[in-house]
């Protein structure tokens, strides 16, 4: 470039007027790439933290707060990360919806995600004006995690609701402005991975800025399509949300949840003998799937008037326990051990109206139905929480109501199928169903395991696997009237649960890749590093390298992609001798008090995972430094800077 510089002025005498204006204009645009350009290359893909996570909230009504986060493209945040505290006002227990589920292989466990945009719900207690103090955190996909954001909203409690804050840039939303109020974000420490909420706020000397209001109403952002779903609610007419929702409830019925309530309905159909009639079947059919839509009806009804977080209450840990433990049980009555009825008090009463066999059948019939529902609910509660919170905050009953019976009118298409088919499709009662309905009663038993893993370390879920796995598999080879067929899969469910115990027993914690971990070269010992923790003391250890090459790593405990870069990039023998000669230091800013804020602003980095190069005299190699994960022959590229 300065040749071409030179080159331009040198020619301009001898050019003309127009040659030598486009000369100095590709002149000027040069300078200014060399000047700014090489600089912000690393970083210029990121988006600023309240750029990437978009803060507002609003009162929903003069005893709850909705805050949302518009989430940026390619960005994301962590439903485990979010804290709530108020300044002048009491909050109760935040309806955090439930966000995507899937298994982290960096920190070997289930984590919960958002992508888009997240509603949040929290009850308030406020005389008047307060302050919001919302805590979030996220990452980017391309390997950059954020540290703890927090914001601030000045929001007042009143009989009308409508008074909105919104953060830096978020601008006016759709609706129109009524009133204004201050909102801030920045940085704050992490906070313990448990949802719930902070006592006192974290006060932070930012400048406050003043944005526009909305009185849109706030809708419910789920994590499973919201788009379509919301404009069909906010819509209001019946016409369109009963077809949709019945739609949506037929998608449901397929899910891994709702398939185990067909062999419950199955063993009731078939239970009847002689008399399983397809119309028989039908009604008992029918009868089930009414059970589950009233039930669905009620959790409506229940959010539309009482206005709470079913949906997040239905996520508890404590009741999906309860939900395992009733699967549990009635996996007890596919084993023979007791007979799917309704207490016989009850069956006397019904008598008096019908005939007691048929009025009884139909009662605990019912009854299954309606438990089912409850079952149900937490493992397809992203639609549910969606249509549950939008519910509870425009209280409307007849579309809420409406809108979760179509839902289980869906859901319960297989179980009509079930119904219709009896006779012809369900084998008969015998030997063969007696097989068969032990085979549903352990399928049972995996899903009230299934149901509370997320909540279990990884290898307590191993450990339950291996149970259920080779106690069915030796079950299957020790039956004596067992085909060879059974026999053969017998092997099979005791070789997978032997896999999952050498797994667990070895140091694996991944239930779906057990053995993956033994693939590996071994047990590496991790870099030597150094670790700093003030920018003067970064400066210090600089000072001293004696003429070597330095490499600052920042880490976080609840960095996925720092993990990555320590378990697959550090242990390359390559890299670590490309790095044997090379002062290796690390910033831990799990923390992020005021001393990891200021060496994160030293090098103009969000956060973690990032890797600065030094040459021998403390200087940093600006155009070498790493943001986001590398694989080992990717990074070994960045380390060819170092001076050898």
């Amino acid at each position: 470039m300065p040749r071409f510089a030179a080159f331009s002025f040198l020619s301009a005498h001898s050019a003309t007027t127009a040659a030598t204006a486009l000369r100095r204009v590709l002149t000027l645009l040069a300078l200014l790439w060399l000047a700014v350009g090489q600089p912000a290359r690393a970083d210029e893909d990121y988006l600023e933290p309240d750029a990437a996570f978009r803060f507002s909230a609003r009162m929903a009504d003069s005893h709850t707060v909705a805050v949302t986060y518009q989430i940026a493209d390619g960005y994301y945040m962590y439903r485990e990360r979010f804290r709530f505290a108020a300044q002048g006002a009491t909050l109760g227990t935040p309806a955090i919806p439930p966000g995507k589920i899937h298994f982290d292989e960096t920190f070997q466990k289930n984590v919960e995600t958002y992508r888009g945009s997240v509603t949040i719900t929290i009850p308030v207690q406020a005389g008047g004006s307060f302050t919001l103090v919302s805590t979030g955190q996220g990452c980017s996909d391309k390997g950059l995690c954020y540290a703890p954001q927090e914001a601030k909203a000045a929001l007042t409690a009143s009989g009308a609701p409508g008074l909105a804050a919104l953060a830096l840039g978020q601008g006016t939303p759709p609706g129109g402005a009524s009133q204004s109020a201050p909102a801030t974000q920045s940085s704050v420490p992490s906070a313990p991975v448990s949802p719930g909420v902070t006592v006192n706020a974290v006060p932070t000397p930012e400048t406050t800025v003043m944005a526009p209001a909305a009185s849109a109403p706030v809708t419910a952002a789920t994590p499973a399509q919201p788009g379509n779903v919301e404009a069909a609610l906010k819509g209001g007419r019946l016409l369109v949300i009963v077809p949709l929702f019945m739609l949506l409830g037929l998608g449901l019925a397929f899910t891994p949840c709702v398939l185990p309530m067909v062999p419950i309905l199955s063993f009731i159909i078939v239970g009847e003998g002689a008399k399983a009639s397809r119309a028989r079947g039908l009604l008992l059919s029918s009868t089930y799937s009414l059970g589950m839509a009233i039930v669905y009806t009620a959790l409506g009804v229940a959010a539309g008037l009482i206005g709470e977080g079913l949906a997040a209450a239905l996520q508890n840990p404590w009741v999906l326990g309860a939900f395992a433990l009733l699967m549990a049980a009635m996996s007890l009555s596919m084993f023979g051990y007791y007979n799917l009825q309704v207490p016989a008090a009850l069956q006397t009463r019904l008598s008096a109206m019908s005939h007691r066999q048929a009025a009884g059948k139909l009662a605990g019939v019912f009854v299954m139905g309606a438990i089912s529902a409850l079952i149900v609910g937490p493992c397809v509660a992203a639609p549910l929480a969606g249509a549950l919170v939008y519910i509870s905050q425009t209280r409307d009953v007849v579309i809420g109501g409406s809108a979760l019976f179509a839902m289980a009118v869906g859901m319960s298409v297989p179980l009509l199928l079930v119904g219709v088919s009896a006779g012809t499709l369900l084998p008969k009662a015998g030997l063969w169903m007696d097989g068969v309905k032990r085979f549903f009663g352990v399928l049972l038993l995996a899903m009230a395991w299934w149901l509370v893993s997320p909540v279990l370390p990884a290898a307590v879920q191993m450990l339950g696997w291996t149970a259920l796995l080779v106690g069915y598999g030796v079950y299957l080879l020790r039956n004596k009237m067992g085909h060879w067929v059974s026999k053969s899969a017998g092997l099979v469910f005791a070789a997978l649960g032997l896999v999952q115990l050498v797994g667990v027993s070895t140091g694996g914690r991944d239930v779906l890749a057990p053995l993956a971990h033994l693939q590996a070269q071994g047990a590496v010992q991790p870099l030597p590093f150094k670790r700093v923790k003030t920018v003067e003391e970064l400066d210090a250890v600089l000072a001293q390298t004696g003429g070597k090459s330095a490499m600052l790593d920042f880490y976080a405990d609840w960095c996925v992609s720092c993990k990555e870069m320590e378990k697959l990039t550090f242990v390359a023998p390559a890299v670590r001798a490309r790095l044997a000669n090379t002062v290796l230091l690390q910033v831990d800013v799990t923390a992020n008090d005021e001393a990891d804020k200021a060496m994160l602003k030293r090098f103009h980095l969000f956060g973690p995972p990032g890797i600065i190069l030094f040459d021998g005299k403390g200087q940093e190699l600006a155009d070498a430094r790493v943001i986001g994960f590398q694989d080992a022959e990717k990074f070994l590229q960045s380390l060819s800077r170092l001076p050898q």
